[in-house]
């Protein structure tokens, strides 16, 4: 796994659009007291579930693994 040249603010980005794409869809309130962690995995379990993202197999998932996956998808956002 290759590391983004700026996958913090990658990952920032993708924690906020994927909050947006979560309420948007009516599916999730998130809340302040949700940890960073919770909400990454949830995100990304949500962007795989709607299939606008490639699951990682599920014997290599870890909250790095979900965070790079994150951030690329972030990337790729306009």
């Amino acid at each position: 796994m290759k590391k983004l040249k700026n996958e913090k603010e990658m990952v920032k980005k993708a924690i906020d659009e994927g909050m947006k794409y979560g309420e948007n869809r009516g599916v999730v309130e998130f809340e302040a007291t949700d940890s960073q962690e919770e909400k990454i995995e949830y995100i990304y379990r949500l962007l795989v579930h709607d299939n606008v993202i490639q699951p990682i197999p599920e014997d290599q998932i870890s909250q790095k693994a979900m965070k790079h996956k994150l951030a690329i998808w972030a990337s790729k956002l306009k």
